[in-house]
């Protein structure tokens, strides 16, 4: 998992409430057990026709937001089924940060399990965000884990809360798999000891 330290990236607007991951992630697309390549599908429903011609209203179609890395989105982001595929595609399309007033649980867990940061801000300061946000490319805003700040593209900084724990496996892109391999030299001792004491097992 790549870590998460500072990022200064183009925000996207997207004001929704309860966007939930069918959304994100429509069914058809859950298949896969891949990580790569959900990025294409992400809002698939959203960005494209039934033919598959592109969406030109929808945010991430726009010029401006096609490489953008932060969502400030509306209340309830990532309610719905507790498919892991939303934050592959979320990180698949380039995405890194989400800002909103509330997250589902299970979504997230998940993100932060995938290298993403979902935010939690009162509403007032998303209001502002989302203002900056809808700027377009040159408003670039700043999200630093270690300072626990948001910083907007003129300058005005906003703390936010993680949980320690958290916050140190995504510094250090410590996924479940990375935090067990911290306790390799361990794990190793014990199977060691384990099999001088039982080697019949």
């Amino acid at each position: 998992m790549d870590k998460f330290t500072k990022l200064t990236g183009i925000a996207a607007p997207m004001p929704l409430v309860n966007i939930d991951t069918d959304m994100i992630i429509p069914k058809q697309f859950l298949k896969t057990i891949k990580r790569s390549g959900l990025g294409k599908n992400l809002f698939d429903e959203m960005r494209y026709t039934l033919d598959g011609q592109e969406i030109p209203e929808f945010v991430l179609n726009q010029p401006a937001y096609r490489k953008a890395e932060i969502i400030v989105a509306g209340d309830n982001f990532g309610c719905g089924s507790s498919r892991e595929h939303a934050p592959w595609a979320l990180l698949d399309f380039g995405i890194r940060c989400v800002i909103s007033t509330s997250f589902a649980d299970i979504f997230f867990n998940n993100c932060f399990k995938n290298g993403i940061l979902p935010i939690v801000m009162p509403q007032e300061v998303v209001d502002v965000l989302m203002e900056d946000a809808k700027k377009g490319a040159n408003a670039r805003q700043t999200v630093d884990l270690e300072a626990q700040t948001v910083t907007t593209s003129d300058g005005r900084v906003f703390p936010f809360n993680v949980d320690p724990f958290r916050k140190h496996c995504l510094l250090n892109g410590l996924d479940d798999i990375g935090l067990t391999l911290e306790k390799a030299a361990s794990i190793d001792a014990y199977e060691a000891k384990a099999a001088s004491a039982f080697p019949w097992a």
